[in-house]
């Protein structure tokens, strides 16, 4: 379908994508930020006029969701259209369209549904299954954004996408490479038995670990949920180095295994994905285990650099005051969004369609990120604006720093092997 800029074909849009998600098996729904809950101040801009519409893959339906993407969502929607004035002063609206990762269908039902909608972007709320979506976005020349793409088809090829956070490879080497700097040559990671961690784990971990002369083994859990002392005592076998998730669902996976990896007495360092719940339920038995993220996470506060310091404590106030789940996948999304409407505001667009947003994104060199590190997207050769990342230790009562004092630049040789890494 053809976007148009007309009314009266937006009205026929708008009908469109109502039949769809009466009829559909996926969910969608508009947000345009019209809370009575704003955590906006009284200095904050409010944006007006005609809604951009925006897509979103939200991963809010099957056995793997992720529940703080709606919170991230909605925070953002909040500080976008009554803090900053939205995309030069129009609001966003956010086609919200809930998808099941067990399901490639239901992405492509949803990107049915924004080529109907007709926005101008669709964003990636962290779904294993964004390549359902690209053939379909594509030919409707709408860009798929996001912060880290999921699914290793999708991150292969810089073609009509942009991700603002490093590429999935990025977070195994730079963790492994770290290991091997701190001494620690064996490693065994769990993730839910999905296509695309099988791919993430077998063809790249292992490879990867071969090259840095880690011994690296994987487990596997239900989609559904693990049992955790069962998947616990498996990773403890052989007592690795280092053990527990490369990625999680949700908060409560990591907690329970935190939980269930000190329970059968495993020494080793706890490694719990991007996760920061299980920092505050464990308090003090938290100490010592390490987690990963593309940006600052509050647990750091206290030690994040002051250019974007304000803006993590902004994000902390619009998602707390959603009272919704929080933690890594809400303030992703809730940064993803952000810089998104930053970057593609900045540029001042006289008609936003999907093509200038793409090379509006595409465009963007030495940008602050809201909560990350500087951006330069546009490679040829890889759809990520950056490589960087951050290792946190577990340093207190609820407390984390980063293990090496800042962001961590994987080792371009071993990214360089993998397709749209580097």
């Amino acid at each position: 379908m053809r976007l148009s800029n007309s009314r009266r074909a937006g009205r026929l849009a708008a009908v469109a994508v109502a039949a769809a998600c009466i009829f559909s098996v996926v969910s969608c729904s508009s947000d345009d930020g019209g809370s009575d809950g704003s955590a906006a101040d009284s200095s904050g801009t409010k944006a007006s006029g005609e809604a951009i519409k925006v897509g979103l893959f939200n991963p809010s339906k099957g056995p793997a969701t992720q529940p703080g993407v709606t919170t991230g969502k909605q925070a953002a929607v909040d500080y976008i259209n009554n803090q900053i004035g939205g995309l030069n002063g129009r609001p966003i609206e956010i086609i919200d369209c809930g998808i099941d990762q067990t399901a490639p269908e239901s992405t492509v039902s949803c990107a049915n549904q924004f080529v109907e909608a007709g926005v101008v972007a669709a964003i990636d709320g962290f779904n294993a299954e964004s390549a359902a979506a690209v053939p379909i976005l594509t030919a409707a020349k709408i860009p798929l954004v996001g912060q880290i793409p999921f699914s290793t088809i999708t991150g292969a090829s810089a073609d009509n996408r942009v991700y603002f956070g490093p590429p999935p490879a990025a977070f195994l080497v730079g963790f492994m490479q770290q290991l091997k700097a701190d001494g620690k040559n064996s490693l065994t990671l769990a993730n839910a038995d999905l296509p695309q961690a099988h791919q993430v784990f077998d063809g790249l971990m292992k490879p990867l670990g071969a090259q840095l002369g880690i011994e690296v083994k994987s487990v596997y859990y239900p989609p559904a949920g693990p049992n955790f002392t069962q998947l616990a005592t498996q990773l403890a076998e052989g007592n690795p180095a280092a053990a527990g998730l490369m990625t999680a669902p949700n908060d409560n996976v990591c907690t329970k295994l935190a939980q269930s990896l000190r329970s059968v007495k495993y020494e080793g360092t706890v490694f719990l994905a991007a996760c920061t719940d299980f920092i505050d339920t464990l308090g003090q038995q938290a100490v010592g285990a390490q987690t990963y993220s593309p940006f600052w996470q509050t647990p750091a506060l206290d030690v994040t650099p002051a250019e974007v310091k304000g803006n993590l404590e902004t994000a902390q106030k619009f998602i707390d005051d959603q009272s919704g789940t929080a933690g890594f996948y809400a303030y992703g999304t809730f940064s993803i969004l952000a810089d998104f409407a930053t970057t593609v505001g900045n540029a001042k667009l006289t008609e936003y369609t999907g093509p200038n947003v793409l090379s509006t994104l595409k465009a963007v060199k030495d940008y602050q990120s809201f909560i990350g590190p500087k951006l330069n997207c546009g490679k040829p050769t890889s759809p990520n604006c950056t490589t960087e990342m951050l290792l946190f230790n577990v340093v207190g009562d609820k407390k984390t720093e980063p293990a090496t004092g800042g962001f961590i630049t994987p080792l371009p040789a071993a990214l360089a092997l993998i397709p749209g890494a580097a």
